[in-house]
């Protein structure tokens, strides 16, 4: 058994599947990624990245892995089931903003869906912290989310996945106690913390979140 937490979307959703294997898509020594209902779900170690979608757990690292299924709404991988035995709050902090409307896209929606390399595609990164801020100012986008909802099949199963967080608030620690540091003393520590995510994704993430912050223009953040 190897205990994990989670945020409460990952836990519902593993709730309403049906029992059965489930396709293991990437397998690493700190993340391993299943496919649940259309849906990219992680497992991921205290050194990787912990993506809204995944399960996280305090080992330093995962076991080998070579098959996955859902029973009764815990995933187990190969024997090892993986109960969540805490709910984790993923949601962007709050930020107060005057502005009621959204700030222009960072480019072409549908051309950035999918651009860039790996398994998170630079596009789709400055896409997700466009998204997020937006989400934490309360600014609707209706016109971009139906953009991108409209490519998702453009890019990887787990950037598609973290786009739907993005436009649900859902986002890394790292983007969190950022963005609820702007206009702070913090700001310049926790924004390098964050660039310093992934190969490319925390740049993309700063670079979209302050493409939004620019014209939204922040009277601060509470929790």
């Amino acid at each position: 058994m190897i205990p994990v937490s989670a945020a409460p979307r990952v836990r519902a959703l593993l709730r309403s599947t049906p029992d059965g294997p489930v396709p293991v898509v990437h397998r690493g020594r700190d993340a391993v990624y299943v496919e649940i209902a259309g849906r990219c779900v992680g497992v991921v170690s205290r050194r990787a990245v912990a993506v809204p979608c995944a399960l996280r757990a305090a080992a330093d690292a995962l076991p080998e892995v070579r098959r996955a299924r859902l029973d009764t709404g815990v995933l187990h991988l190969d024997d090892r089931a993986l109960p969540i035995g805490r709910v984790v709050d993923v949601r962007v902090p709050t930020v107060r903003t005057a502005t009621t409307t959204p700030a222009p896209a960072p480019d072409d929606v549908p051309a950035m869906v999918g651009r860039g390399d790996g398994l998170t595609p630079y596009d789709d990164d400055v896409l997700c912290g466009w998204l997020a801020v937006h989400r934490a100012t309360g600014v609707a986008t209706g016109e971009v989310d139906a953009a991108v909802r409209a490519c998702l099949d453009r890019t990887t199963l787990l950037s598609a996945t973290l786009l739907d967080c993005a436009m649900h608030g859902e986002v890394i620690p790292e983007f969190a106690r950022w963005l609820g540091a702007v206009g702070t003393a913090a700001e310049p520590r926790l924004a390098a913390a964050l660039a310093a995510v992934g190969h490319t994704s925390g740049r993309g993430l700063l670079q979209g979140a302050r493409t939004a912050l620019d014209h939204l223009s922040p009277e601060g953040a509470a929790a």
